[in-house]
């Protein structure tokens, strides 16, 4: 199954918590080398990892103010854009060479809710032009902070991390743990309705039963809805009488053939924050337990068999490659997004 990577999209690259003032971190987002710094001032960004003049990475290099200097020549670069702005070899009246003519790709990059985004430019992207916004968790202010968090490597590509991430049969079988639900359980029909959102589709909100011992802990009157986005963003947003609890699941493809799963929860529950070591714990183990099942994937998808899509649990993964699909023949036209998603009630066995 041949990936395509969607372009003009914002995904979620770093922890906003793991990127310190001064710090470079050197990464691969969409097959191509850029550079995530974080600025003395606090503001971030997102360069292009490869020094113009001998193909050094510029993450060797260092900070200094609002400039990354190359490590070899020291070579120096504006942040905020990636114009070069000195070639300390070149004597002061040396004018053979323009500095204006030099220049390292710069992506728009924002530290948003206490995460690092790059929005990935595709072919007719013009620096400076608007943007779309940084997807938001609901509920929160922009400056807010995660809790907790987990970022792990899945050795495949980014739709299978995506049709895992959307899977609504795998839980029974794969998320199965003494505080969440016991293996061998037996399977019940479940019904949800689904409505279409801008870039994407929403599970309509309803009214949990409170069979899972972790939302016994929020109170009264507990509801949830999940929404999912293009590129490959989901927000699970669960509410009670008086509090919060919000994961953020984002699935961030580093090339064809590998992706980065990032989860982070918000709430304003006090118990919780209390309870943080054990949260972030079990989100490790519940994170894992998707990566091990992929891992396992990947040993037969090797030999490219065909995929085989069922009706209605694999409706979601359906939905989510004809979005693809508009998503970039509406890029290739020029002409807005429409969603093909129509309202649906959706049927399955958990």
């Amino acid at each position: 199954m041949e990936t395509q990577l969607l372009r003009n999209c914002w995904y979620l690259a770093q922890s906003g918590s793991h990127l310190k003032r001064g710090q470079l971190i050197a990464k691969t987002l969409l097959g191509e080398p850029v550079v995530i710094g974080r600025r003395e001032d606090g503001g971030v960004f997102c360069l292009r990892n490869i020094c113009p003049h001998r193909g050094i990475p510029l993450s060797y290099g260092w900070l200094k103010d609002c400039t990354l200097q190359c490590c070899y020549h020291g070579w120096t670069f504006d942040t905020r854009n990636g114009a070069c702005v000195e070639i300390p070899s070149l004597p002061p009246d040396d004018t053979s060479l323009p500095l204006s003519a030099i220049k390292v790709r710069s992506y728009p990059c924002r530290d948003v809710q206490g995460n690092v985004w790059v929005f990935m430019p595709g072919e007719g992207y013009a620096e400076g032009q608007a943007l779309p916004p940084v997807p938001l968790i609901p509920d929160f202010p922009e400056n807010a902070r995660p809790q907790v968090g987990e970022t792990r490597h899945f050795p495949c590509n980014v739709d299978h991390a995506v049709m895992g991430l959307m899977d609504p049969a795998h839980a029974s079988y794969v998320h199965t743990s003494w505080w969440w639900r016991a293996r061998n359980l037996k399977l019940r029909e479940v019904k949800k309705d689904y409505e279409p959102i801008p870039n994407g589709f929403r599970m309509v909100r309803y009214e949990l039963k409170q069979s899972a011992k972790l939302y016994k802990l929020l109170g009264q009157n507990v509801s949830t809805e999940i929404s999912f986005q293009l590129p490959a963003v989901r927000i699970e947003h669960i509410k009670c009488d008086k509090h919060t609890v919000v994961s953020l699941t984002c699935c961030t493809p580093l090339n064809d053939t590998e992706s980065e799963v990032h989860q982070f929860l918000y709430w304003t529950l006090p118990l919780l924050t209390l309870l943080r070591p054990v949260a972030r714990s079990l989100l490790h183990k519940f994170l894992n337990q998707d990566r091990q099942v992929v891992v396992m994937q990947e040993e037969g998808l090797r030999y490219k068999p065909p995929i085989m899509f069922i009706k209605d649990t694999d409706t979601q993964a359906k939905w989510y490659f004809s979005l693809k699909r508009e998503w970039d023949k509406s890029q290739q036209e020029k002409r807005p997004f429409n969603n093909p998603v129509k309202a649906r009630t959706l049927r399955w066995m958990s």
